[in-house]
């Protein structure tokens, strides 16, 4: 369940936040404002303006690449390129011309579902030849090798569809996964299969198996030596994982699946691990040690490839284990560990970095924040600390001694880009303008960032950058003049006011709220939105989109806050719901309410709460521990039984079922559904693989068997994110007109 030139108002981004009992601020209506509907909100072309995705430099550092939408078609993307010597753009890939119409295979569909891109189509990722003259693209379920003069080549050979298709680090091979086994072959030839053909179907080669995917943010199952010699080759066997029938209900006509699904105190799937030759031959499995109920999560090499590293996590993800194997023998030792703090847990993390010196900066919450730290001949040394969090390590300029992250350390809520140098690591500075909140990016080598920034006012923008920060070029400058999107709205928009509330043990929390133009003495409902999961941040001072705002001129406060257990708050903090989902978050979302109804220009008796997911859960735990409090509740997608979930997920933070059943009993939404007694509306998509439709069929039927009202709105087809032009339009509508019935406008004066 994993879950993002003229300016409005800057001088809103460093304003001071409002704190608890200051009333939301009133505005007048700008002159020409122009409603937003919710049609225009999902249509073409996305009011955020352009969404590059896959931004790549060339290995030669010439041609600057990125998948682009469609002005008429927002969901579909094509391979551009910037050429860095002319300057000019141009089509590399046009995603319509090449493209068979083929329809997807159900493994790609469930891979890009856990990618979160399954509404994506055209091309979605590619990769650059070493050569700098080619780039791979997948497209289909076929394999085309596109050259910059515009000529193709279909690779592959035979039928069938791939997966995580590649090229090897020098380019020598391209290599794919089909029919559950791994396949490479030389760029220019033909690629055959290079593990053996299994005799079980239960058998997978090459692949991440379903909870590396959905919880571990692996989607690959192989790994080249970075000299092209060696594949290191992940094997799983799900036979002893359980088989349940998932039906994928739609408009015409179900399918089913018997889809192996290693839910919560299960077994997981038996995964080994190999390394070979690129033909397949001389190959060893590496030792994992005794404990095979393990969690592969993480392969790298080492940057001259003479060390396979492995990073191997227990069962309970209390200990996580940095092996080092020799990929001639396959023995491994343990180069380090990580131990997680009493009752808490293990977040993986992909920021860090071998170094060619054979050092390691690596990430950590040992101090009770997550920080980086470098290992060297068997020393730990702090790089950076305090009470905020390094967020993403970005790259390293290892000739410069430089190490590149975003982090908090400015403000919570808006994520810096930052550098220090190795030989001071106690002198950090910011690359950022922090009147935005940013993302980053790093070519190889350290030399070139590439930066996504946004504002309470401004769409995400990019741009290149040098080490120091200064901006090169921009790819994306997104800029809201007259031919933007959005710009027909600006009159309307409103910005958003921050602040903070207390929890019950006094930790701060945050809020985010957008107010319609307040008339004196009125007061107005509440469209209450909240996650409250673990492993996520929803209260930003990045763009907020226009859904937002839509809601907000239909004449609601939008509202949000960050619970205990959200992220980027250090270990104490996000640990509170370890073995106890469904308490701290509820009471502070209800601390949320309370403010709102003390502030004059609410209508406390119309606060509707929403959420998707884990914040759909939220909005049932929510119902049935304060009934009243809301006036209703739309709950998406809600997981209500824990144990119907994977157990990398839940097990992280509730334990095995097997040991601890009461946790399950007290976290779930079934026991006490019978004490709901605010309108409530449940949605779910009917082909949903993440939280399975059995999690809202089960409600249903405990809430029908207790004589408990609700309404339902189930979409048939449509997996764990229900969407598109026209079904979001209809979801949106039906909420809307759910909340006209459930809480109807009355005195509210």
């Amino acid at each position: 369940m994993r879950l993002p030139a003229a300016l409005l108002s800057a001088s809103v981004l460093c304003a001071s936040p409002l704190h608890a009992g200051e009333p939301p601020v009133s505005g007048t209506e700008q002159p020409g404002a122009q409603p937003l509907s919710i049609e225009r909100v999902f249509a073409s072309p996305s009011l955020g303006g352009a969404v590059p995705r896959g931004v790549k430099l060339s290995p030669d550092g010439r041609w600057l690449t990125l998948l682009r939408n469609r002005a008429e078609d927002r969901e579909r993307y094509d391979l551009w390129g910037y050429d860095r010597q002319s300057g000019q753009w141009r089509m590399l890939v046009d995603s319509k011309t090449l493209s068979s119409g083929k329809e997807l295979s159900e493994a790609e569909k469930m891979q890009r579902e856990r990618q979160r891109i399954g509404d994506l189509k055209g091309v979605v990722t590619y990769d650059w030849s070493a050569d700098s003259q080619s780039v791979l693209v997948p497209l289909d379920g076929e394999l085309f090798l596109v050259r910059l003069d515009g000529t193709s080549r279909k690779l592959g050979g035979g039928g069938g569809d791939l997966l995580n298709p590649g090229l090897s680090p020098k380019g020598g091979y391209v290599s794919f996964v089909r029919g559950q086994r791994l396949w490479a072959g030389q760029a220019g030839g033909e690629a055959a299969p290079v593990t053996p053909d299994e005799t079980a179907e239960t058998v997978h080669w090459g692949e991440a198996e379903f909870v590396a995917q959905e919880e571990m943010d692996r989607m690959t199952g192989y790994w080249w030596s970075p000299d092209d010699r060696r594949i290191a080759v992940q094997r799983f066997d799900e036979a002893p994982v359980g088989v349940v029938t998932r039906a994928a209900i739609g408009a015409e006509g179900t399918r089913t699946f018997a889809q192996r699904y290693p839910a919560a105190g299960t077994p997981n799937a038996t995964v080994q691990l190999f390394v070979m030759n690129p033909d397949g031959s001389h190959r060893v499995e590496v030792d994992l040690g005794a404990d095979k109920d393990i969690y592969l999560a993480r392969v790298d090499w080492a940057p001259d490839g003479k060390l396979l590293y492995v990073q191997r996590e227990d069962r309970g993800q209390t200990r996580l284990d940095m092996l080092a194997v020799d990929p001639a023998t396959g023995k491994a030792r343990v180069l380090f560990s990580e131990q997680a703090a009493q009752g808490s847990w293990i977040n993986l993390s992909s920021s860090y970095k071998f170094l060619k010196d054979g050092s390691l900066i690596w990430w950590s919450e040992r101090d009770g924040f997550g920080h980086l730290y470098r290992f060297a001949r068997g020393q730990w040394q702090q790089l950076t600390k305090g009470h905020w969090v390094v967020t993403d390590l970005v790259g390293v300029d290892e000739k410069a001694g430089r190490v590149y992250f975003t982090a908090t350390k400015d403000d919570v809520l808006a994520q810096q880009v930052y550098a220090l140098n190795l030989a001071n690591p106690a002198k950090i500075e910011r690359l950022s303008d922090p009147a935005f909140t940013h993302t980053a990016g790093m070519d190889k080598a350290g030399q070139t960032l590439l930066v996504t920034r946004s504002s309470t006012s401004q769409p995400p923008q990019s741009y290149i950058a040098d080490g120091a920060g200064k901006r090169l070029a921009w790819v994306e400058e997104n800029r809201l003049d007259a031919r933007h999107p959005y710009t027909p709205f600006l009159a309307s928009h409103r910005q958003p006011t921050f602040g903070t509330i207390k929890a019950a043990d006094g930790s701060e929390l945050h809020w985010k709220m957008i107010t319609p133009v307040m008339e004196p003495g009125k007061r107005y409902p509440v469209f209450f939105e909240h996650y409250g999961g673990p492993h996520s941040q929803q209260v930003t001072r990045g763009w907020g989109g226009g859904l937002e705002q839509a809601i907000v001129q239909r004449g609601y406060i939008y509202f949000k806050l960050d619970n205990r257990g959200s992220a980027n708050r250090g270990v104490a903090f996000e640990s509170q719901i370890y073995r106890a989902m469904g308490s701290v978050e509820v009471a502070d979302q209800k601390a949320g309410a309370l403010f709102l109804k003390g502030l004059p220009n609410v209508d406390g008796a119309r606060i509707a709460t929403y959420g998707w997911s884990y914040g759909g859960y939220m909005t049932l735990k929510m119902l049935e521990a304060d009934p009243g409090l809301y006036a209703a509740g739309i709950a998406g997608a809600p997981v209500t039984k824990w144990e119907l979930y994977d157990t990398h997920y839940t097990e992280r933070y509730l334990g095995d079922p097997r040991k601890v059943p009461q946790v399950y009993g007290h976290s779930g939404a079934l026991d006490q559904a019978g004490a709901i007694r605010d309108p409530l509306l449940v949605i779910h998509g009917m082909a949903d693989d993440n939280v399975v439709f059995e999690n809202t069929s089960m409600l249903a039927a405990r809430m029908q068997g207790q004589a408990v009202p609700f309404e339902m709105m189930l979409y048939p087809g449509h997996t764990h994110k229900v969407g598109g032009p026209k079904v979001s339009v209809h979801l949106w509508n039906t909420i809307f007109a759910f909340l006209d019935r459930a809480m109807p406008a009355g005195e509210g004066k």
